[in-house]
């Protein structure tokens, strides 16, 4: 009968109806019987019930807190059960209804009189039925669905308790305190672990007026305790045969504290002074890196790694949302400089390289590849990007802080070993040519991850600025071999920032509402990245000019500029890219921004050695039969039909360069740039595609466009160039209608003001 009472209470509480009985008659119904067994089946009571032996702490009378509402899922599961069940459902039941309670009485679509009547149910239950020390007692259960449902409602109780009496319940104290002091020989220390994440949640979920003094109540008992904790757990022998399954207790109390770690990271930004436990994970993150290196389970070393992630990324995370004025505090200077450092010291001394990232993939209900798919397993992308962004953003917080010349070649060796580190487990494709260039890494890596592409490449852009200014105020005017070892140390460590934005152009093939669709988004850094780029963009035009000149060589070394041949023609010519270049430049008197091959610029050359760099020299004499892909990485952010450029309907005999869209085997479509010819005899109404830039007069229409400049005319192809500022004019006028029309999230003036500086500037390079 029990099971069916229970039922229709769920269905009451669900509903809003109120409760007509007395509390008492509630609070017995939903007391849990765990020292002495209910009746029912004897079988199903040993398999799953818990001994009757745990300790009893002592308790504090209460009121009530907030806690999420239950599901419609098990709202209708439990609203629908039968009444024949063994004891371990009755008490299921039971923690999901003191669930469901708790969140009605916290919630103001309750009613007052309602919300009263839970209260009072829950005063009755700790004072005399003691529900605390019974919901502890259940921790220690091996049935982990016990265990699991015990803790959430235990969590919502103690956080009640410290809301409305700020207090701290002293049974879970007691056996918090117990368990971690216990460690390893407790068998509690996962669920109690547990516990104080879930009460973490439930305060950072909570007003933030409040979150700071229940902090306080809620940690500061706790804060040695803690700090020894993480001493004794991260200092254990991990090669041992408890950490062999992922799934043992062991790796059960590490995945545990990991999370609670994860909690505690994000509870520090509420108080002006973060606690020891808070602020430990940065003061000994050298305990965290040598787990990540040991021999643990590779779920577990993925998750310490994606925990140092969130801390790198804490202060800048935190300040896009404009949290807290203890951001800037010196305690959180203090750990991320320590945090830098260690994380520096260990990367040089070949960290990474420890690092396994192979871990087996995942299937849908199964860890096995179906019949017939491939099993080969590749590199962890994820967690690739996660190392990769934990290093950058360690180079960038240290250099930021202080920049010495010894620093400087700290910062090379590390990014040699990053470099080294990527280059070894970047994700392949079929169709990609020899990374060619350092500057490639970044948008291969991060093109999947576009939150964390722009967190690294602001990184990258902050060290550039920062290096970049030290040398100006190291010497007033440089002499150009000094000039030239600048650009090759910056090309060498892959953090050009003209190289890095205009790689990433490419990779979305130009197309402007992807950077709006950044701009707009509030998940990303990109309005800041972009904002400091311009910036920069405006002071270094020439060096931006001389990049998109050598990736107009690149090109043409790589594909054809004819591959496609026109339906309709009587006579065309076609020439590939090389050839084209010689015969613009044999018409031309040589400038220091010619596009002809230079043996001493440093731009596509590697740097990691003779064999490295004979390799990555070798994919600059391709020829254009590869063209599947230009860089040859991965495949494009977005799919954008509608930027695809507009067919050719000239009167003219005109060349163009076409943007087409081809497939990539069977892995779907990669954008890929070709150039072709397309002549028509007519002469009448002649028109260029979008991409073509002006056509000037005098020019004769026969001619392709990159040779439309009379012969005393100097100035070089300039695809790149053209493409990537007509990508900007074209950001601009989209902002522009958009703020015409009120519907741009916030004021884009200066970022207006910077995309017309640089129009400005790429016109007068067309009036040139």
């Amino acid at each position: 009968m029990k099971i069916s009472l229970l039922q229709q209470m769920y269905k009451d509480v669900l509903a809003g109806i109120p409760l007509a009985r007395e509390n008492h008659y509630y609070s017995s119904l939903i007391n849990l019987c765990v020292e002495q067994p209910p009746g029912g089946d004897e079988s199903c009571h040993q398999q799953h019930l818990p001994s009757t032996t745990g300790g009893v702490g002592r308790h504090q009378g209460t009121d009530l807190s907030g806690v999420v509402p239950a599901t419609d899922d098990l709202s209708n599961s439990f609203a629908n059960m039968s009444s024949s069940f063994c004891p371990r459902e009755v008490m299921l039941l039971q923690l999901t209804l003191i669930k469901l309670m708790l969140a009605k009485a916290e919630s103001q679509e309750t009613e007052l009189h309602t919300r009263w009547k839970y209260c009072e149910i829950f005063i009755l239950l700790l004072k005399e039925e003691k529900i605390d020390s019974k919901l502890i007692h259940l921790l220690g259960s091996d049935d982990r669905l016990l265990s699991h449902m015990a803790s959430r409602s235990l969590a919502s109780l103690v956080y009640f308790q410290l809301k409305k009496e700020d207090a701290v319940n002293v049974a879970w104290l007691s056996c918090s305190v117990d368990a971690l002091l216990g460690f390893p020989g407790d068998a509690r220390v996962a669920a109690c672990l547990r516990t104080l994440a879930a009460i973490l949640r439930e305060t950072l979920r909570d007003a933030p007026a409040a979150r700071a003094g229940v902090l306080k109540k809620l940690l500061a008992p706790l804060d040695a305790v803690l700090e020894g904790f993480y001493n004794a757990i991260l200092l254990h022998h991990f090669d041992s045969q408890h950490y062999t399954s992922p799934y043992s207790e062991a790796s059960n109390n590490l995945i545990s504290f990991i999370d609670l770690l994860e909690a505690l990271l994000a509870s520090r930004i509420e108080l002006e002074l973060p606690l020891r436990c808070q602020r430990i994970l940065f003061m000994k993150v050298s305990y965290v890196l040598n787990v990540i290196s040991s021999s643990i389970p590779y779920v577990i070393k993925k998750k310490f790694i994606l925990l140092l992630k969130k801390c790198v990324l804490y202060k800048s995370r935190e300040d896009l949302k404009g949290g807290s004025p203890f951001l800037q505090s010196p305690s959180l200077c203090e750990d991320m400089l320590a945090l830098s450092n260690v994380v520096l010291q260990v990367v040089n001394l070949t960290w990474l390289n420890q690092i396994p990232l192979t871990g087996k993939s995942s299937y849908f209900g199964s860890s096995e590849a179906a019949p017939g798919h491939d099993s080969q397993v590749g590199s962890d992308q994820t967690v690739l990007r996660a190392l990769s962004l934990v290093v950058l953003k360690a180079l960038e917080f240290k250099i930021h802080n202080s920049a010495t010349e010894a620093e400087i070649k700290d910062f090379e060796s590390s990014m040699s070993q990053l470099l080294m580190f990527c280059k070894n487990h970047v994700k392949p494709s079929s169709q990609s040519h020899p990374v060619v260039h350092h500057c490639e890494w970044l948008s291969l890596v991060f093109i999947e991850q576009d939150d964390d592409m722009w967190e690294a490449a602001k990184a990258l852009l902050l060290i550039y600025l920062k290096f970049d200014r030290l040398r100006c105020d190291a010497a007033d005017n440089l002499t150009q071999r000094e000039e030239e070892s600048w650009k090759f140390l910056v090309h060498a460590g892959g953090y050009n920032p003209h190289c890095i934005f205009l790689f990433f152009l490419e990779k979305i093939a130009f197309d402007s509402t992807v950077l709006l669709d950044f701009l707009i988004s509030s998940e990303t850094c990109f309005l800041e990245y972009l904002v400091r780029y311009l910036k920069l963009l405006g002071k270094d035009w020439h060096q931006f000019v001389d990049v998109c000149n050598h990736f107009d060589t690149r090109h043409s070394t790589f594909h054809p500029v004819c591959s496609v041949k026109p339906p309709h023609r009587e006579k065309q010519s076609c020439v590939t890219g090389e050839s084209l270049l010689n015969a613009v430049c044999a018409a031309q008197p040589q400038t220091p921004t010619s596009l002809a091959p230079s043996h001493k610029c440093p731009m596509f050359t590697a740097q990691q050695g003779d064999n490295e760099a004979a390799e990555w020299n070798r994919a600059d004499s391709l020829t254009g039969a590869d063209s599947a892909s230009l860089l040859g990485s991965l495949q494009r952010l977005v799919n954008y039909d509608s930027s695809e450029d507009s067919e050719v309907e000239s009167d003219g005999k005109e060349c163009l360069v076409n943007t087409k869209q081809l497939p990539s085997n069977n892995e779907g479509e990669v954008r890929r740039r070709e150039t072709g010819c397309s002549c028509r005899d007519d002469d009448q109404n002649p028109r260029t595609s979008e991409v073509s830039p002006p056509k000037q007069k005098g020019s004769p229409t026969s001619s392709c466009w990159t040779c439309m400049a009379s012969p005393h005319n100097t100035a070089p192809l300039r695809l790149m160039l053209y493409k990537s500022t007509k990508c900007l004019e074209e950001l601009q006028e989209a902002i522009s209608r958009l703020q015409r029309r009120i519907l741009f999230p916030y004021n884009p003036s200066p970022l207006l003001k910077l995309l017309s500086h640089v129009e400005k500037m790429s016109k007068s390079m067309n009036l040139q």
